[in-house]
């Protein structure tokens, strides 16, 4: 085989381990049960961490929503000095649940699971339940409490326990908002036809 096909053959492999995951959203953020029909492992990933954390779907659902969008490799914007010279993203918040980088190396410690990545559905639900079920433990938010969860999520324990979202009126907004999404969500799921 000549280097070129050679070549060739290892990046066509390579293309095809992407895992599904081409970055792009499904169609439709507004309905849970379009989501989960475009994504037929969604469902199972959420509610495999559903069994295992106690978060309910909806909830899980609304928060990828308001992180990522569903898109498996999402990031934060870049930052740019003088307006034009790229120095970095705002965060090292990477995948379907934001998560940050020393957070998810907490996660990846507490669980023992050293190859979960962060585009994967089924690790990003893992991780959000481990990270929910920690705050009820440790702030008493019930598993429920969409708006409660993002602001944990959104802030950190330690700056929710300090109130420091109560200073940033947008972030109050967008817990909201996350809030009456899981809702929604919540009551189009039990209709979703063609789904469970």
């Amino acid at each position: 085989m000549s280097k070129w096909l050679r070549a060739l053959v290892i990046v066509l492999l390579a293309a095809s381990c992407g895992g599904g995951g081409s970055g792009k959203a499904p169609r439709d953020l507004d309905n849970a049960c379009s989501i989960l029909k475009q994504r037929r492992g969604y469902l199972s990933a959420f509610k495999a961490a559903e069994r295992k954390w106690g978060v309910p779907v909806h909830v899980q659902m609304a928060t990828i929503y308001q992180e990522s969008k569903f898109v498996s490799d999402a990031r934060t914007p870049l930052r740019y000095k003088l307006g034009v010279i790229p120095v970095g993203r705002q965060s090292s918040a990477y995948g379907y649940s934001q998560a940050l980088d020393g957070t998810w190396k907490e996660y990846l410690r507490d669980t023992g699971k050293r190859n979960a990545r962060r585009d994967n559905i089924r690790d990003a639900t893992d991780f959000m339940g481990w990270y929910m079920a920690q705050s009820r433990d440790q702030l008493g938010i019930p598993l429920s409490d969409a708006r409660s969860h993002y602001l944990a999520y959104h802030e950190g324990r330690t700056g929710y326990r300090r109130g420091s979202y109560n200073g940033k009126a947008w972030l109050l907004r967008v817990s909201s908002e996350v809030g009456e999404r899981s809702l929604v969500y919540q009551q189009q799921l039990r209709y979703c036809r063609g789904v469970r």
